[in-house]
């Protein structure tokens, strides 16, 4: 990456953004390719303080269920997914299982189940309904699930438009998308990385329809592999674009990719993967950028704690999950761990008062 940017020119898009003005594509990129970690933090903290509470932090107890690994798109940089017909390591969790999971969430007072899978070629909207539907029967809990990609696929196999299969699927149950599958919301990268999936489009048109039918919804950004600076902020115009629209993102989050056990790791040089500082920068510029999203959520699951802490001088308001459980980001070589009580310690040592929220960033408690 270019440090040759001028000094003056990095200040001059600083100062446009702290007078509330939209910084250009540009202008992001010249953030990028500065380097200044010092200044673009200071910024993107100051704009996170004007956004949200300055003293507090937040963050939330629920649980990923990754209710199948079965997958036919074959991503290269998936390291989780097994193909049909792998009956050593597929697997379908049946409903007890998964009842299971939500009550020991539950039970250290979690408010919310963030459930994703594969495509599996098998499971139609009648599945998901009848999963959705015994889930909200028998417990109070948000269901926070399905990425765009998987709710194309199940639309393509129910042979419902996305409209269709979101209505139905809300009818059910389901409360609001997670942000998955977004990877970068460029084709060029897309054909590379993830051919078989969503096209930039179609994810963001999946987004769209949910937030129209009153599902609010995160996105998401996995970078550090083949894209380009200029594709990194053609991913956050495309978000923000799209928030310009329905205003229907309530947090963004990115994280660097995760490079042990999948097909990927042989195209990415080991000097080309994104360091801490890397990841610092294009937060806190994401946060200078997405001047309409309210909040930006630090990934310590990718990052490490200790980063994870960090980032929240870089424009982050948000810790995440505790995530009782992760496998996705695991099966690529990354198992950082935590737990409410780490969390609290760890957002009190920077003079901050930890509130645990529920998946709206409604306060759940305050621990003051």
């Amino acid at each position: 990456m270019s440090t040759t940017v001028d000094t003056s020119t990095v200040r001059q898009v600083l100062e446009k953004a702290l007078d509330g003005e939209r910084i250009s594509d540009d202008d992001a990129i010249t953030l990028l390719r500065s380097r200044d970690l010092v200044a673009v933090g200071r910024v993107a903290n100051e704009i996170r303080n004007r956004k949200n509470d300055p003293g507090t932090v937040t963050f939330i107890v629920d649980r990923n269920i990754n209710y199948t690994n079965i997958c036919v798109t074959d991503c290269d940089f998936c390291a989780f997914y097994r193909r049909p017909g792998d009956t050593r390591e597929g697997y379908l969790l049946p409903k007890p299982v998964i009842f299971k999971k939500i009550e020991e969430t539950l039970a250290i007072g979690g408010t919310g189940v963030l459930m994703q899978g594969g495509h599996h070629p098998d499971l139609g909207i009648e599945f998901y309904e009848d999963l959705f539907g015994s889930i909200k029967s028998r417990y109070r809990i948000h269901l926070h699930c399905l990425s765009p990609p998987e709710v194309q696929h199940i639309s393509r196999r129910s042979r419902l438009t996305v409209w269709e299969t979101l209505s139905r699927l809300r009818d059910a149950g389901l409360d609001s998308l997670p942000g998955g599958g977004g990877e970068i919301l460029v084709d060029r990268v897309r054909d590379i990385i993830a051919p078989k999936k969503t096209s930039s489009d179609e994810w963001l048109d999946v987004m769209r329809h949910a937030h129209r039918l009153g599902m609010s919804t995160t996105a998401t950004m996995m970078y550090g592999h083949v894209e380009t600076l200029e594709e990194r902020v053609e991913h956050m115009r495309r978000v923000r674009e799209v928030q310009d629209e329905t205003g229907g993102f309530r947090a963004f989050i990115s994280w660097t990719f995760q490079r042990d056990g999948n097909r990927l790791d042989t195209v990415v040089r080991d000097e080309d993967m994104p360091t801490s500082f890397d990841y610092l920068l294009t937060q806190a510029v994401s946060r200078i950028y997405l001047d309409n999203v309210p909040h930006i959520q630090s990934s310590w699951v990718t990052q490490g704690l200790k980063i994870g802490q960090v980032a929240l001088g870089f424009g982050a308001d948000d810790m995440g999950s505790v995530m009782m459980e992760e496998n996705v980001v695991s099966a690529a070589g990354t198992t950082h761990r935590t737990s409410t009580d780490e969390l609290v310690h760890l957002i009190r040592s920077l003079g901050k008062t930890p509130v645990q929220r529920d998946t709206l960033y409604r306060e759940v408690r305050v621990f003051a």
